[in-house]
């Protein structure tokens, strides 16, 4: 009877470990062909919900339009993250080396984020990763498809920030003048 126990455990041991590693390697291969995605989003941060349209092209850069009446735009280009406030003219500077953000934006970071972080499947596909720094990020993946559809993690100021997209191009032209940097007059 032990004998029986042990054998099925195995078997169902393997069987799990191996389907975890199918859907991370069907994400991580979906990853590959992608250069850049544009998307609209859902952005909640301390009960704050707010809208709108990005372009994300790897390694490092990423645009954002808010739907808000400041005109906010946000943009990151390498290590660099800049939010806009164009209705009052308003432009703050942020370093984000440290942020946990960075592995989301860059296609190898995230691909090692894939490969080391624990997977979870309910209704989505979740990935938790904690980084060098202790910081917990969860990156969700459509079960179908496989395509990234937001993530869950901590800014700079303790606010747990959740992301959701949806992707509306993959691999359009997408001009480097798109994630320039404003100069400061």
């Amino acid at each position: 009877m032990f004998l029986k126990f042990v054998l099925i455990f195995t078997i169902f041991f393997n069987i799990f470990f191996s389907l975890n590693a199918d859907e991370k390697e069907s994400i991580i291969e979906k990853l590959s062909g992608i250069n850049n995605f544009t998307f609209s989003f859902e952005q909640i941060t301390s009960d704050k919900v707010e809208t709108g349209n990005c372009i994300l092209a790897f390694n490092n850069k990423l645009k954002c339009n808010y739907n808000d009446k400041l005109q906010k735009e946000i943009i990151v280009n390498n290590k660099t993250l800049v939010v806009l406030q164009k209705r009052y003219g308003k432009i703050y500077f942020y370093p984000i080396s440290k942020s946990p953000f960075l592995n989301i934006l860059s296609k190898n970071k995230l691909i090692n984020l894939i490969q080391k972080s624990k997977l979870q499947i309910n209704d989505r596909i979740e990935l938790v990763y904690l980084d060098k720094n202790k910081k917990k990020i969860t990156v969700f993946f459509e079960k179908e498809e496989y395509e990234l559809i937001g993530w869950l993690l901590e800014d700079q100021l303790q606010n747990e920030i959740l992301f959701s997209l949806k992707i509306m191009k993959i691999n359009s032209e997408i001009s480097d003048k798109s994630f320039k940097i404003p100069r400061i007059n």
